[in-house]
């Protein structure tokens, strides 16, 4: 009998608990909610010896042993960290040392030092089976530098006249050879044909959710507008990641327009990798780049933010040329990369503060056996962006900004959350009054676990150098009197209902 009573008593706790505590319904998943880990497939992990061609260890431009069985076994690594999706370098069949990707031999097969076609496929299932998705380089600029269609008489016009690069000049920026690699001619029908094909059959036969666009601006932008078009029309929400390597947001607009979603963010970039070199950098010029960015492009929300990439010294290498700690300095980039808007793309390595100086030594082996401080603070950033809407779809404002302490506000119609990055060597002090927060309210840190209640109508934030904090602003803590009144009134009905069930009981009791 007591343990009957008591189930009963539990019920009201266990129903008023039931209920939402005012969460919004999470909306459905968008590619402005991604977050990107990139990585170079030779360079990553070897899952698979028996593809182990040409492999040489010893030489930074050979062949490392990377292999798609590789990025298999690591995917729940790349997925416990947060991310939700991976880029890799291209997959194609490459030319002798290719090990890169970008020198393709043939569109319509995979590199036999990656593995089979069916491999990839299952890497992309397994993938999606972990709820990630699978973007893909691709290139239509160039092949590699000694392609057999160089040879072919018929394919003489496929390609433009060999001729130097004037970066000044737009017709020599789409018709000049890059680095030497012959230039396709997207002009020619049979060529622009040729590539759209390409690109199709891919994402038909493989499932694939997105392309990053090597190489965007050596490109005339009529072919990426049929390019766009057409790709889109094989796989509904299909992502296209510009690449213009440019450090003008002006010059990267020039390809706004075309179809393509989004671009790698090079000028922001550029700005984070000066600012958090080392401490007491100014960071007033990096807030500028959502202004520009909401200025030039139609969905601002979809650029691609990132710190490093396999086309730039590591960051790594810079801070250590300053004589700073690694692991310290990479905390306040990913910080700020990981609550601005724009999707935060991580170049392989960098979770372990992996260093390298120009390219090959930038693509160094992934060494997995390694300290996981960085590790689990990527994670947490990862796990707040995917759980907090402002950080992916809000507005954002600058609240303050002096000397290297900076703090802005990201805000949606469910929260408002609040980052404050002391990029200085002191311990930094910041007041925010209303009306840049309401009175009233708290802010509880969510990553160092700080707190700041409002003293009137202020906040005083205070951060120790070197640091970042992100907050949410909430209701103050302490006894819910709303809360107690609520359980009070449904102890009471329910206390109600008990008595009228017992006398009931009773009576019925008495008449039998």
């Amino acid at each position: 009998m007591k343990r009957r009573v008591f189930s009963l008593i539990l019920i009201p706790f266990l129903l008023f608990y039931a209920l939402p505590a005012g969460a919004a319904e999470k909306e459905e998943r968008t590619w402005q909610d991604e977050s990107i880990y990139f990585l170079m497939i030779d360079r990553f992990h070897n899952g698979d010896q028996s593809n182990d061609l040409d492999v040489d260890r010893n030489d930074p431009k050979a062949y490392q042993g990377g292999d798609f069985q590789g990025i298999i076994d690591q995917l729940d690594y790349i997925k416990d960290m947060g991310f939700t999706s991976i880029w890799l370098t291209p997959v194609f069949d490459n030319q002798e040392k290719g090990y890169h990707g970008y020198w393709i031999k043939d569109f319509y097969n995979t590199d036999e030092h990656f593995g089979s076609i069916e491999k990839f496929k299952e890497l992309v299932d397994e993938a999606h089976k972990r709820d990630m998705k699978v973007i893909l380089d691709f290139i239509v600029n160039h092949v590699g530098p000694n392609h057999q269609w160089l040879n072919d008489p018929e394919k003489e016009d496929w390609f433009h006249e060999k001729q130097p690069m004037n970066f000044n000049d737009e017709e020599s920026l789409q018709n000049a050879w890059l680095y030497d690699l012959p230039d396709l001619n997207t002009e020619n029908p049979e060529v622009k044909q040729y590539l759209l094909d390409a690109a199709a059959w891919w994402i038909e036969e493989t499932d694939i959710d997105g392309y990053r666009l090597d190489t965007v601006r050596h490109v005339p932008q009529e072919f990426w507008e049929e390019f766009s078009e057409r790709v889109k029309a094989e796989k509904e929400d299909f992502y296209l990641l510009g690449e213009v390597f440019d450090y003008d947001p002006r010059n990267i607009a020039k390809y706004e327009g075309v179809g393509i979603d989004g671009f790698a963010d090079f000028p922001q970039a550029q700005e984070m990798r000066d600012v958090f070199q080392k401490p007491d950098t100014d960071m007033d010029r990096l807030f500028n780049f959502w202004e520009y960015n909401q200025t030039y492009f139609e969905n601002p929300y979809l650029m691609g933010t990132f710190i490093d990439n396999h086309d730039m010294v590591r960051f790594t290498n810079l801070i250590t040329q300053n004589n700073q700690f690694p692991g310290t300095r990479w905390k306040l980039p990913l910080a700020y990369m990981f609550t601005v808007p724009g999707l935060p793309i991580l170049y392989y390595g960098s979770e372990i503060a992996l260093s390298g100086g120009e390219d090959p030594d930038n693509r160094r082996l992934m060494d997995f056996r390694t300290d996981k401080e960085l590790i689990e603070y990527i994670t947490k950033l990862g796990e707040l962006r995917n759980t907090h809407s402002a950080l992916t779809r809000g507005s954002m404002e600058l609240l303050y900004e002096e000397e290297g302490m900076a703090v802005f506000k990201r805000e949606d119609e469910n929260e408002t959350l609040v980052v404050a990055i002391n990029n200085t060597s002191e311990s930094q002090s910041v007041k925010l009054k209303s009306p840049q927060l309401p009175e009233g309210m708290e802010l509880r840190g969510l990553v160092e676990g700080d707190l700041v209640r409002a003293e009137g109508d202020s906040y005083d934030i205070i951060l120790d150098r070197e640091k970042a904090e992100i907050y949410t602003l909430q209701q103050r803590s302490g006894l819910n009197y709303g809360f107690i009144g609520a359980l009070s009134a449904v102890y009471i009905i329910f206390l109600i209902f008990i008595y009228y069930v017992w006398k009931k009981g009773k009576n019925r009791r008495k008449v039998e």
